[in-house]
């Protein structure tokens, strides 16, 4: 018979984040247990390789299995922390381990923007807690601030920097002049970017992120395929060295706003490179640091920034949930539906891509012709868009010369249809470049 003031935790996966999850609880087990109110027993550690050297662990020390099965049955197991990532086995991991009664904590945002809805409702009707604070931001808290620092505020608004790859590379090439492919070596090389860096750099890990963060601030689902997604591949030199010229900085940023259309209140959520003005605080995040930028009708603007990744912040992230579900346990206070991920009274709805509203950046790739910067700016005044500002550089002879467009406040749905008549005009060499720009004039 277990003690009734120990709670015993099985981790399912040993990788990075697992092993700095058992070195902090070898090096703080007594400052942990001081602030549970309890003895925090790791009952067993759960991975496919017994055998591969862990830095800093005695594998021998550790009550290693290759049977997860065994571990997810045993009624002595109260917190399970799911560790290994991706989408299967780690979901039917989850949901036996729900079924069998057992909280559970896991760091897996991809897995939560897939099957959130599912996983929230297993939890629900067994009475335990799901917890992922580690699934967003790495070692920033910015889940439970949302979920409990927020809950007088109805959020206005959020924009992050949630990966940390992708301003890795942005910021590389905004301060060195340096090419996309080349940063994208040497982050892999460093170790900021996988093997296979699509998850990062073409904005699907921002938007799993960006789902998570919209159920939680907006009170309502969204779709992981209805979020507007675009990655940084088609970032230029070129068009960050304009950005920092006209005052901005180009990253890449997960937006989400309440926003009023058709006589109705929408949410809007979007992953995209974002022009921002060079002052504002999220243009000063450098490296692979992550940050969430969020206004609250009360609180008004708040600034979360810290590191978005790493074993020792993730792991810092986990933790805070095991100990906060580690004092329930021992002190006999159930997990509470309402603690849960849930659609509020009155869920906003998405709002489409096309109907969003903000200014943007154009680079058109025209002949140096006369008429031709008046027969551009023709379309965009046809299609509702005005222009603020516009920059050219040098004069081109038989070479193509970039005309660089700031515009006002204009709908994407007009500004999509004026980029298709541009580029048919005979004098446009290329497809014309748009960013997104957000928080007003630099």
């Amino acid at each position: 018979m277990t003690d009734a003031r120990e709670v015993r935790i099985a981790l399912l996966g040993l990788g990075t984040v697992g092993a700095g999850l058992v070195r902090i609880l070898q090096s703080r087990s007594a400052m942990l247990e001081e602030r549970a109110g309890c003895r925090l027993r790791l009952a067993a550690v759960a991975d496919t390789d017994l055998t591969r050297p862990r830095e800093g662990l005695d594998l021998a020390a550790l009550p290693m299995t290759s049977d997860t099965a065994r571990v997810l049955d045993d009624p002595s197991v109260h917190v399970v922390v799911e560790l290994i990532g991706g989408l299967e086995p780690a979901r039917t991991f989850i949901l036996r381990a729900l079924a069998a009664g057992k909280h559970v904590v896991t760091a897996n945002k991809a897995l939560l923007a897939h099957h959130g809805a599912e996983l929230y409702e297993a939890a629900r009707r067994r009475g335990v807690a799901l917890a992922f604070e580690a699934a967003v931001a790495g070692g920033i808290p910015i889940i439970r601030a949302v979920k409990e620092g927020l809950v007088a505020n109805r959020v206005l608004s959020l924009a992050g920097i949630v990966n940390g790859t992708c301003n890795y590379i942005l910021t590389k090439m905004t301060d060195e002049g340096l090419d996309f492919s080349l940063v994208l070596k040497e982050a892999q090389a460093h170790g900021y970017a996988e093997a296979d860096p699509t998850l990062d750099i073409e904005g699907l890990d921002s938007a799993h992120k960006l789902q998570i963060l919209v159920t939680l601030a907006f009170r309502t689902f969204v779709a992981l395929d209805d979020i507007h997604t675009e990655g940084i591949t088609r970032i230029t030199g070129q068009d960050i060295a304009y950005a920092q010229e006209l005052g901005y900085r180009i990253k890449l940023l997960a937006i989400a706003k309440a926003a009023e259309g058709d006589g109705r209140r929408r949410v809007e959520a979007r992953v995209h490179p974002t022009m921002i003005p060079a002052g504002s605080p999220l243009a000063a995040v450098s490296g692979v640091f992550n940050a969430v930028f969020l206004t609250g009708d009360a609180v008004g603007d708040l600034m979360f920034y810290g590191r978005g990744a790493g074993q020792l912040p993730t792991a810092s992230a986990v933790w805070s949930d095991v100990i906060e579900i580690a004092r329930r346990i021992a002190h006999g206070l159930p997990s509470l539906a309402l603690e849960l991920p849930s659609v509020g009274r009155e869920p906003l709805p998405l709002a489409p891509m096309d109907d969003i509203r903000c200014c943007y950046y154009l680079r058109v790739m025209v002949q140096d012709r006369p008429g031709v910067l008046s027969r551009v700016a023709g379309i965009l005044g046809d299609n509702d868009i005005s222009i603020a500002s516009v920059l050219q550089k040098g004069r081109g002879g038989r070479q193509a010369v970039p005309v660089v467009m700031m515009t006002h406040e204009a709908r994407e749905r007009d500004m999509r249809a004026a980029l298709a008549a541009i580029d048919r005009l005979p004098d446009v060499a290329t497809a014309t470049t748009m960013i997104r720009v957000e928080g007003g004039p630099a």
